[in-house]
């Protein structure tokens, strides 16, 4: 068969435009026809090289490296991107033997290896610590390194994967030419590492040198926030990216809301959700997750509710924050609706899915059903068997600890959090026995196994067996246990004790200092509190939530509004929104103590994560002050927004009726009180009866004493007695008055 000029073009170009389709739309059906249509003509037709590498490339990309394989084998002529082609394929399947063997085949045919032959060596997962050193070597030997930025990327993320830091660094300083993707690479590595900070320098390095910034340049900081304290760095990037327009881009919106919510800032990861020109599932699952953790995890629940309405499906990590949502708030009905959906989707044995049900019923005290979702998971893991620990060391220690020796024996090994769980529940005998298990494992060194093995020693009165497993004579120890030890001091009333240890600490932290100043909190040394606060300030140690807690729980009990107001000024001058709900709870009660009504209801408005206590705080402020309406008014206010009231709530309702004389109102809520599934205690019937004593309803209150469910205490009596005594003075004094007044007019008279 003969085949003119004609036919030759017209098969060629079949061939050419099979290989253009098979690049724009990869499948295996369209690579296999396009190499079998190349094996026809090859009989007839001398085919370009190329061809083959792009096959090669074609089936590499489809995980087909084995096809791959027979097509470089065939070919009867190569040159050096076939060798690349079919390195970069072995490379990425994670092949790294049969990589390198292709490698040094190349170079024993005389093929100097170039960028692209290192390179796609330097992206193999599986490549170790000696081959990639060699691999370095290599790239200064034929002047690969200093060339371009690709193979110097390339050795910075190979390092980064073995997690040679110190390597990667050096590498990134050595290189001459540095392209974004290295920048990029850089930053990632080193936020996943912990260094923030130095990844952020880089970050402004990028800015101040005018690089056109990409997506990655964000997303690689953005991943890396972790706590309240990056705040700054989160408003900061945000900025950045709204400055270089990709606050619009789905992957930076994802980011800053999660890196929002890691922070604590809620209110910033809803804004940043709902400005969001786009939303996808990461998006939803980002704001639910962020609100989930937060001082009001009810959003989490509104969100889910919103996705469906907005047409998007939850998957499992949906289903994980709403289940966390639910436990953190004791909603067990919501809860089980959400199980109630795993179960008709399929998803409750899913391991994730699983474990946020054990998790949920055990912080539900629901602890038979948390056992059932445990029993349904065939692949246990750790966390399993952590979450299913942490409900019965609550509830039930001798179960606990009977699942604890059963996971020994089905062959897990625990991890801190197992044994600190199991440390809960330990009396003295099990407690040792615990304890040499401890140091077999070699956890005895592990400072959180640690702290609560030293708690538990101390919860079981042995306080001489807990200060023993520090080493006191091997010279300055480390903060961590030593604030451990100034913190049983503390809980077991030795304060000076307390403080003293702290005192001998070269450089304390803040935990540390949170000790100190709670141990004279506690001890009402009100001067010492304020001496340390000023060292703390001094010092440049940042205060936490639980510093002012402590200080502003002082200021409330001594009613010190100078101090107090001082402490809120230090707040807003820090920064106002990274103060948790129950700091703002502390404030609302000092300023309520303090008289301060004005400034009560300013720091309420200004709390963003409301929670039960901060309405219950402004109710009893406000009642105590005679705003009793005012009172009435929140508590309505406080309901409307779904807020269950608890025996506070009450105490404090009732009080702020006792104090504006709303009797009817009073006693209308006092019998309300079981239609919110809260039963009156002693202290409300105390505050009911106090209410109808003190406004002359004597009878009305006696009989209320006289159908009380248990025995009225003398604080009952008493405060029925008052009211009386209080209304006979009343009373007297009114006849008087009416004497007086009936004297001057007959006087008058006459």
């Amino acid at each position: 068969m003969s085949l003119g000029y004609g036919d030759f073009a017209n098969h060629n170009n079949r061939l050419l435009t099979l290989l253009n389709v098979c690049r724009k739309a990869p499948s295996f059906s369209r690579t296999k026809a396009l190499h079998a249509f190349s094996i026809t003509l090859s009989s007839f037709l001398h085919q370009p090289v190329f061809v083959s590498n792009n096959i090669i490339n074609l089936y590499a990309k489809l995980g087909e490296v084995s096809s791959a394989a027979k097509v470089f084998d065939k070919m009867p002529e190569r040159n050096t991107a076939s060798f690349n082609s079919i390195i970069s394929g072995y490379s990425k399947c994670g092949y790294a033997e049969e990589a390198l063997g292709v490698f040094s085949e190349m170079r024993h045919f005389g093929y100097l290896p170039n960028q692209l032959s290192v390179g796609g060596l330097l992206s193999c997962a599986s490549l170790d610590v000696c081959t990639g050193l060699q691999l370095h070597g290599l790239s200064f030997k034929y002047g690969l390194f200093v060339a371009d930025a690709f193979v110097g990327t390339g050795l910075l993320c190979l390092y980064g994967r073995l997690e040679l830091l110190g390597m990667a660094e050096r590498i990134f300083e050595d290189m001459p030419l540095k392209s974004l993707e290295t920048w990029n690479h850089m930053m990632s590595l080193l936020g996943k590492c912990g260094f923030l900070k130095e990844c952020m320098f880089l970050f402004r390095e990028l800015v101040r040198m005018g690089a056109c910034l990409s997506k990655c340049s964000f997303l690689g900081v953005l991943s890396d926030i972790s706590c309240e304290n990056d705040m700054e760095i989160s408003k900061q990037l945000h900025c950045s990216s709204m400055k270089k327009g990709l606050d619009c881009e789905i992957f930076i919106v994802n980011s800053l809301i999660s890196a929002y919510g890691r922070c604590g800032n809620t209110h910033m990861a809803e804004r940043v959700f709902e400005e969001a020109t786009s939303c996808d599932i990461v998006s939803w699952n980002a704001i639910i997750g962020a609100t989930a953790r937060s001082e009001n995890p009810l959003r989490a629940l509104k969100h889910f509710v919103s996705m469906s309405e907005h047409g998007f499906s939850p998957n499992q990590g949906t289903y994980v924050s709403v289940l966390s949502a639910s436990s953190h708030m004791h909603i067990l009905s919501f809860g089980r609706q959400i199980h109630g959906l795993l179960i008709k989707n399929g998803c409750e044995t899913d391991i994730f899915v699983g474990n946020a049900l054990i998790d949920f019923y055990a912080k539900c005290d629901s602890l038979e059903d948390s056992r059932l979702c445990f029993d349904t998971i065939c692949d246990k893991n750790i966390v399993s068997w952590n979450a299913l620990l942490w409900g019965y060391a609550n509830k039930d220690a001798p179960t606990c600890l009977s699942f604890f020796l059963q996971m020994l024996q089905m062959g897990f090994r625990p991890n801190e959090f197992t044994l600190s769980t199991a440390l809960k529940s330990c009396c003295v005998r099990e407690l040792q026995q615990l304890h040499s298990v401890i140091v077999r494992m070699g956890y005895e060194d592990n400072d959180y196994v640690l702290s609560s093995l030293m708690r538990s020693y101390a919860k079981n009165q042995l306080m001489s067996d807990a200060l023993l497993l520090l080493d006191w004579s091997s010279g300055p120890y480390s903060v961590v246990p030593l604030n451990i030890v100034a913190g049983i001091y503390s809980r077991t009333g030795e304060y000076h004790a307390s403080v003293k240890l702290i005192s001998t600490l070269e450089q304390p932290d803040t935990v540390s200092w949170n000790i100190a100043i709670a141990a004279c909190s506690r001890s009402d040394n009100h001067k010492e509190v304020i001496e340390l606060f000023k060292h703390m300030l001094q010092s440049n140690i940042r205060p936490d939530n639980y510093t002012y807690v402590s200080i502003l729980s002082m200021c409330s009990k001594f009613c010190d509004f100078t101090l107090g107001s001082s402490v809120h000024g230090v707040i807003t001058k820090t920064d106002f929104s990274l103060v948790d709900t129950f700091v703002c709870n502390v404030l609302i009660d000092m300023y309520g103590k303090c008289g301060s009504i004005t400034s009560v209801i300013k720091v309420f408005e200004e709390t963003r994560e409301k929670n039960l206590i901060t309405w219950t705080a402004l109710i009893s402020s406000l009642g105590i002050h005679g705003y009793g309406h005012d009172a009435f008014e929140k508590f309505k206010e406080m309901l409307s927004l779904g807020f269950k009231p608890d025996r506070v709530s009450f105490i404090s309702m009732l009080t702020a009726c006792r104090h504006g004389g709303m009797v009817k109102e009073g006693i209308e809520l006092f019998q309300k009180m079981k239609d919110y599934g809260v039963e009156p205690e002693m202290d409300h019937y105390r505050c009911a009866v106090d209410l109808l004593a003190r406004n002359g309803y004597l009878k009305e209150a006696e009989q209320l004493i006289c159908g009380m469910p248990f025995p009225a205490d003398a604080p009952v009596w008493r405060t029925f007695l008052d009211g009386c005594n209080r209304f006979a003075e009343e009373q007297r004094s009114t006849l008087n008055f009416d004497y007086v007044q009936a004297s001057k007019i007959s006087v008058a008279e006459v």
